[in-house]
């Protein structure tokens, strides 16, 4: 924890995986599962899942289930 970024003014710590650089990877990618936006943000696939349904909630992306996984894809 001694080598993350705090933000100047307010002191809490910045964000490690903004939400952009999951829309920015669904943009590029296209509809995609997890693990490959994962690789493309380069962090763990439970953080991609966290912030990717985060961002379901807010009406930024959307997901359906295929076979046991869920694909992922910007709301349009």
């Amino acid at each position: 924890m001694g080598d993350r970024d705090r933000d100047e003014e307010s002191g809490k710590f910045t964000e490690e995986y903004p939400p952009q650089e999951f829309l920015e990877a669904l943009a590029e990618l296209g509809p995609s599962g997890t693990t490959d936006i994962s690789e493309y943000v380069d962090c763990d696939r439970r953080t991609a899942y966290l912030k990717l349904k985060s961002l379901e909630e807010e009406g930024e992306v959307r997901s359906k289930k295929v076979g046991n996984s869920l694909l992922w894809e910007l709301k349009e």
